[in-house]
């Protein structure tokens, strides 16, 4: 793909209301989006680091306060889907699943099957540690980031 192609379709993309366009041309993929936050919304704070990196970073949002009857989601190392699919804990609906809460697992585990586009992708662990929550339900949809699975790093 030509840089030329590439700038008409940023134009394109802010011309309309499109957020997001992707092509993909044999070998070559291109992905541009636009990400803008209403106004009236306050910005969202996402971390995917472990829990005591994360203690250390001091945000605005630290000092907002929550209810006590919300329950809080464990803390941990998110690993968030990649891509739009179907999510499959399993190789095959009579085999078990890859990981269940508290395995241990390490850096390169196949943690489940995200199915797009007919296409079954092995997603791997980004680091060691043990699964504290699997977030999603077998065979259910799920969206580009949507978080998966909440890992307690290793120490």
């Amino acid at each position: 793909m030509d840089i030329q192609f590439i700038r008409r379709l940023a134009e394109l993309l802010e011309k309309s209301a499109i957020d997001e366009i992707e092509v993909v041309e044999g070998d070559s993929k291109v992905r541009i989006t636009r990400h803008v936050a209403p106004a009236h919304m306050a910005p969202t704070i996402t971390c995917t680091q472990p829990a005591a990196v994360a203690a250390a970073i001091p945000t605005d949002a630290a000092v907002a306060t929550t209810p006590a009857a919300v329950e809080q989601p464990p803390q941990g190392y998110m690993i968030k889907s990649p891509m739009v699919g179907t999510f499959y804990r399993a190789a095959s609906p009579e085999a078990a699943p890859f990981v269940e809460e508290g395995s241990l697992i390490k850096a390169g585990q196949t943690l489940c099957i995200i199915e797009a586009m007919k296409l079954l992708n092995e997603i791997e662990a980004d680091i060691s540690g043990k699964v504290i929550k699997v977030l999603a339900s077998n065979s259910q949809p799920v969206e580009y980031g949507e978080p998966l699975f909440i890992i307690a790093p290793e120490n």
